[in-house]
């Protein structure tokens, strides 16, 4: 006979802290949860853990179950587990968090979630259970990492104004930056390059467009560089 414990057991569950940007804020992806406790509250994708299933295949299941939203890069942020924090049982969750191009991706409530859709970090909805302190700790971390690791182009199309970079940095990190300065460290790192290629069908005087050559980049991590923005 397997062995038994007599100490009981805390339930497992993920939840999803999925970035986006577009030409306004940083937004945060959530659903509108469809069943209780909190029913018709806003609240991170996620939900409990299979017996038969890692963490990381858990998130992404719940995540294209309750958005629709596609295989996505998720990374490991931190394990909540306050006694209090479900009123259904004693469940410690393992957060997860994501930076998606907004454009590339068409999200659509299913299973239990009611709705979904994109809000604003500085300002999202009243969240279900701890999901706003899930919030902040994952937009701390992404204030911090995005200063070391070149992660925010994710958030961005594949080519890119200089000016939709710096826009993304002032957006994550809350402040507002010296253009001149910006760009002249962007250019000087040597993986931001200049296309051929203009904007089109703007309103504005069209920009150049760059791209973020990824092969460069970790050619130059292996060597000892150091990215810091």
């Amino acid at each position: 006979m397997p062995h038994t414990y007599k100490y009981p057991r805390a339930a497992l569950t993920v939840d999803c802290v999925v970035f986006g940007l577009d030409d306004e804020d940083l937004k945060v992806l959530l659903i509108e949860r469809g069943g209780e406790p909190f029913v018709g509250s806003w609240a991170l994708p996620g939900g409990f853990v299979e017996i038969d299933e890692t963490l990381e295949a858990a998130a992404q299941r719940e995540l294209t179950e309750e958005t629709s939203l596609g295989k996505v890069f998720l990374e490991q942020l931190y394990t909540f587990g306050q006694v209090d924090r479900d009123p259904r049982e004693r469940v410690v969750t393992v957060a997860y968090f994501a930076l998606v191009n907004i454009r590339d991706h068409r999200v659509r409530a299913a299973t239990d979630a009611r709705g979904v859709g994109w809000f604003a970090v500085a300002n999202p909805p009243k969240l279900a259970f701890d999901h706003a302190t899930i919030l902040k700790t994952a937009h701390q971390r992404l204030k911090g990492k995005v200063r070391y690791q070149p992660i925010g182009f994710e958030l961005l199309p594949p080519k890119f104004t200089l000016r939709q970079l710096q826009h993304l940095y002032e957006t994550i990190l809350e402040r507002t930056l010296d253009k001149r300065n910006f760009r002249r460290k962007v250019l000087a790192m040597g993986f931001v390059e200049e296309t051929n290629e203009m904007q089109q069908d703007v309103a504005h005087r069209a920009a150049k467009l760059f791209r973020f050559n990824e092969k460069k980049y970790r050619r130059l991590s292996k060597s000892g560089y150091l990215f810091e923005l």
